[in-house]
């Protein structure tokens, strides 16, 4: 059984940061990709940054590029998403999810975690 749960989530001022993990287990997930995915109320989900998880390569939604940063600790099977300047338009529900593929910019993910809410007050 594949379970993603995230942690980290929290109210923080505009300006400030957060990391929030992705603690996965239930199976190995080389040859995966790990995605941050998030939804703010009325809106649709969007995709925020992905990691494949054997080599590393990372992908970025233009909106949080060069702010937040995905990472993965293999020995702990966690995935990371570390956020920088936040600001109120990234107010959401940040949802870890995997999908079963090598290639970064995959579309099939099937595991999806429940959630974090990460409110930034201006």
């Amino acid at each position: 059984q594949v379970q993603l749960v995230e942690s980290g989530g929290g109210l923080v001022q505009s300006g400030g940061s957060l990391r929030l993990s992705c603690q996965a287990s239930g199976r190995a997930f080389s040859g995966y990709t790990m995605g941050w995915f998030r939804q703010a109320p009325g809106k649709e989900r969007e995709f925020v940054a992905a990691i494949a998880w054997t080599s590393g390569i990372t992908a970025y939604a233009d909106s949080v590029k060069g702010r937040f940063i995905i990472s993965r600790d293999s020995a702990k099977n966690t995935v990371y998403l570390q956020m920088y300047s936040l600001k109120p338009e990234d107010t959401a529900v940040y949802r870890c999810a995997a999908a079963p593929s090598a290639y970064v910019y995959a579309e099939n993910y099937n595991y999806w975690g429940q959630g974090t809410q990460v409110t930034v007050s201006s």
